[in-house]
Order: C-alpha cells, then sequence, then structure tokens
C-alpha cells in the first residue's frame, strides 16, 4: 500500500474529484460508460445516506479512492431491520495495486462498528470481499426482493443480533434515481468524454480483469494503454486470437495486470467493440 494515504471525510470541495475517479474506476465494467458518478450524487442528497462512515482515499495530493454508506433494510413481513448498504467502492484506476479499496473496508468497518450498526451488506465481486470477513447473504437467509440469493449478495455481522435477522434485503428508493438518463447526460457533460466499449451483447462484468488498446508491439511485448499508463504484457498461456490471429497495434484487449514487482501482466483476450462495427 502507498505510504501517504489518509482516509477521511469527503469534503463539499472533493465532490467533483470523487466523481471522477469513480466515474473512471467503473467506466466499461458492467456496460458501456457507467452510472456510478451519478449514484454518488444521488446518494450525497438521500435521506438515507451515512457520511459518518463513508469515506475518501486520498494520496499525493489528489482523490484516489471513495466508498459511500447508505441505510438499508432486512424485512420479514412487519419485522424490518435496519442495516447499512456498502456500495460505491472506488479506486483510481492508475492507482490500483496499492491496497486502498482494503484500507477504506477497513476503516469504515470499524466506523460502522463503532456507530452500532448491526450489519452491513452489498453487492459486488464474491472473489474479493470474503478476505475482509464478508459472508455470503444465502447463509443467513437473507435474499433479494424476488427471493433469489446470489454469490454476489454478502453481508458482514457487526452484532449478534444480525445473525438472528432473515428476509429480503430493501435498498434506499433513492437508487431508483441512478439509472435515470437525462441525470446521467447532464453529470457526463461536467467531465471527459472517455471511450465507450462494448464487448459483448447483454450485461458484462469486467472487474479480475482490465480492458486496454495495445500500442505498439515489439519482441512478444504488447505496450497496453490503460488510462494513463502503458502496461507491458504478454499473451496469456494458450492464448488464442480466434479467426482474428494475435493482437496488433490498436486492437482492444482484455488483460491480467499483475501489480507486483517483476510481475508479467497478460493479454487473454482479443476483443471487438461493438460500438465500432
Amino acid at each position: 500500500m502507498l505510504a501517504d494515504v489518509i482516509v477521511r471525510e469527503e469534503r463539499a470541495e472533493d465532490y467533483h474529484d470523487t466523481e471522477l475517479m469513480t466515474m473512471r474506476s467503473f467506466w466499461n465494467k458492467y456496460h458501456p460508460g457507467c452510472t456510478e458518478h451519478n449514484m454518488i450524487r444521488v446518494i450525497r442528497a438521500s435521506g438515507d445516506y451515512l457520511p459518518e462512515i463513508s469515506r475518501v482515499a486520498e494520496a499525493d495530493g489528489k482523490i484516489v479512492g471513495a466508498v459511500y454508506y447508505t441505510r438499508a433494510w432486512i424485512v420479514d413481513g412487519d419485522r424490518r431491520h435496519e442495516v447499512a448498504m456498502l456500495g460505491p467502492l472506488a479506486v483510481e484506476p492508475t492507482y490500483e495495486g496499492n491496497g486502498i479499496s482494503g484500507a477504506l473496508i477497513r476503516e469504515t468497518v470499524k466506523l460502522a462498528e463503532a456507530a452500532g450498526i448491526a450489519g452491513i451488506i452489498l453487492a459486488g465481486e464474491p472473489g474479493y470481499y470474503p478476505k475482509y470477513g464478508f459472508l455470503r447473504c444465502a447463509d443467513f437467509g437473507i435474499t433479494d426482493g424476488d427471493g433469489n440469493s446470489y454469490d454476489a449478495y454478502m453481508c458482514l455481522p457487526l452484532s449478534d443480533g444480525f445473525r438472528t435477522f432473515r428476509g429480503h434485503f430493501v435498498e434506499s428508493t433513492d437508487f431508483e434515481k441512478v439509472g435515470d438518463e437525462d441525470a446521467i447526460e447532464r453529470i457526463s457533460r461536467e467531465f471527459p468524454a472517455y471511450r465507450k466499449v462494448k464487448v459483448q451483447e447483454g450485461f458484462m462484468q469486467i472487474f479480475r480483469e482490465h480492458l486496454g488498446v495495445v500500442e505498439s508491439v515489439k519482441d512478444g511485448v504488447y505496450e497496453v494503454r490503460y488510462w494513463e499508463l502503458l502496461i507491458p504484457c504478454r499473451l496469456a498461456d494458450g492464448f488464442d486470437g480466434g479467426a482474428e490471429g494475435k493482437p496488433v497495434a490498436g486492437s482492444d484487449v482484455q488483460f491480467d495486470w499483475n501489480h507486483k514487482p517483476g510481475g508479467v501482466s497478460r493479454i487473454t483476450r482479443l476483443v471487438r467493440n461493438l460500438l465500432e462495427g
């Protein structure tokens, strides 16, 4: 982790930078573009926002991460138990691999526990959150409103009482505003116009790997442009580019970024941006 990361409360003068960082963090992850920069604006205006346990991370004098919490409920008939919902959790993409998200989670979990919050729920990457103690909601008899529970639905008990909760979780109704296309268009005008990429029909979820563009190739090393960074990559073992063969300069690729010093990053897939024909 970076030595100079500061986890602190968000201030009004941080808002633009935090929204931009969040936009970059989620860009093209679930679908072309993203809505999470609008989400945090909706959260801040919500009566269910929990600013007392939400935090941003600062390094090198700029915002490099943020996590937000809102009130949520586990409902079973007439019984309604208040908990906290985590999300979004964002990290500036050029600062990935520095332990920023972990620092935000650890600090805010401590704050939530001190505030007497019974537990935390989230919908997120099931391969990531368990290392911070999160468990499947299904193990506690907690589902979505339709009675479904998936590995992505996780919870962190912070009290003995939480373990007695059963039912379905209900998030703040303000989240219904997040997908407002007019609001997203308005807020997006305040930020740089980034390229949208669509690599498959339907739902995308590109989190363990990344999307980049090959800038040059020399001696089997592919320099992949990822935001402002150039990441040297090699082809993954067993790479099969299909009919299109190997990547060339200008190719869109999916790659596994190895953040360890001396680690080798690997291109795992040659992709085609469906928005560009």
